[in-house]
């Protein structure tokens, strides 16, 4: 099963971005995971769902530990020919 992720991390500082968002990124960048679009709004990665579970854990443990107050995420199945 292929997985979609799409996170955001919160609070949100438009001059430089915050260490917690930092460190989500990090962890996404660094994953086993394909397609990662990171970017200051938000940021997508797929996979395999073992790989993106795993990164997800990852990264709402360490964004949480660097800061993050709230973290959004959407996780979503990806059918065949998506």
């Amino acid at each position: 099963m292929r997985l979609r992720v799409e996170f955001t991390t919160e609070p949100f500082d438009l001059d430089e971005a915050p260490e917690h968002a930092v460190v989500a990124r990090r962890v996404i960048e660094t994953a086993d995971l394909e397609s990662v679009d990171v970017g200051p709004f938000g940021n997508t990665a797929e996979g395999g769902a073992d790989a993106v579970l795993t990164a997800v854990d990852a990264l709402l443990r360490k964004s949480l530990e660097a800061g993050a107050t709230r973290v959004s995420l959407q996780v979503n199945v990806i059918r065949e020919g998506e």
